[in-house]
């Protein structure tokens, strides 16, 4: 009789027949329940909703409406690597370099830059403001040719100087929307040297363009909607007599009198450091 009671209070937990309710509530309890969190979800979504829709009416969709960004823009180089290994002898240990640095430099062909961008003046910034709330877009870029790059640019030389061990590194500042890089008409510049162990062993650097600056009429960058056919400025450096058979370590700095210096704590900001090896044993 007992165990008959125990499986009769279990069931009735469940449903009791009597009562008619499901898990000890009625079916007009439970349709209560249901239709208040029913309700309840559908205002938090509509919630959810309406803080994005003003959300979304201050954003622009050519520019960030704020930005949190370092007061150093970080510099790329090209061919990518931290260490660069090659064998005069040797084609294979340079080809991908040479190939990278084609695919590259092919949307700065000459040809290419006169057909989508304009020819702007020199040493001066290349402002292209909006007219009140009617956007100046899409705005005008700076024409970079290729030929700017003279012994880097690889019309004359294919192999980029890399199969008479006098490599070409090309070197490109990070964009950053709105950022002015010098003022009072002086373009920010690349520096090149080995860090103080090799610092005999480095010779002589050529810059391309001359100087290795970036003109002042590449900026400011109006980001990647508003400015479609932006073209980064370059700035190649050609290593002329480098010490043979011994790793360099070299670091290429961005010089600027309205760039600060880049913080030790970041080792990408305002320069790039990477070895370099070229090697004439067979």
């Amino acid at each position: 009789m007992a165990k008959d009671a125990e499986k009769s209070t279990w069931k009735d937990a469940i449903w009791n027949p009597s009562t008619r309710e499901f898990c000890g509530r009625t079916a007009s309890s439970w349709g209560l329940i249901l239709l208040f969190y029913l309700v309840f979800y559908i205002f938090l979504a509509g919630m959810f909703c309406l803080t994005m829709y003003v959300m979304l009416q201050t954003l622009d969709d050519h520019k960030p409406t704020w930005q949190d960004r370092l007061g150093t823009p970080g510099m790329m180089i090209r061919p990518r690597g931290d260490t660069m290994e090659i064998n005069t002898h040797n084609t294979e240990s340079w080809d991908m370099y040479t190939k990278t640095l084609d695919n590259f430099l092919s949307s700065y062909n000459n040809s290419l830059q006169a057909e989508k961008n304009d020819k702007c003046t020199p040493d001066q910034y290349f402002f292209q403001a909006d007219s009140g709330d009617v956007k100046n877009n899409p705005k005008r870029s700076c024409q970079f040719n290729r030929s700017l790059l003279q012994e880097c640019s690889g019309l004359d030389d294919h192999t980029y100087g890399y199969q008479a061990g006098k490599p070409c590194i090309i070197i490109k500042l990070n964009r950053v929307i709105g950022m002015l890089p010098g003022k009072d008409g002086q373009a920010p510049f690349v520096t090149c040297g080995a860090k103080k162990e090799d610092s005999d062993k480095i010779g002589k650097v050529a810059y391309y363009p001359e100087n290795g600056t970036f003109n002042l009429m590449y900026y400011p960058y109006y980001g990647k909607k508003a400015q479609v056919n932006y073209s980064q400025p370059l700035v190649a450096i050609k290593f002329l007599n480098i010490t043979l058979n011994e790793d360099i370590n070299i670091e290429c700095r961005i010089i600027s009198n309205n760039i600060p210096p880049g913080s030790e704590r970041d080792k990408f900001a305002g320069k790039v450091s990477f070895k370099l090896r070229i090697n004439t044993k067979q």
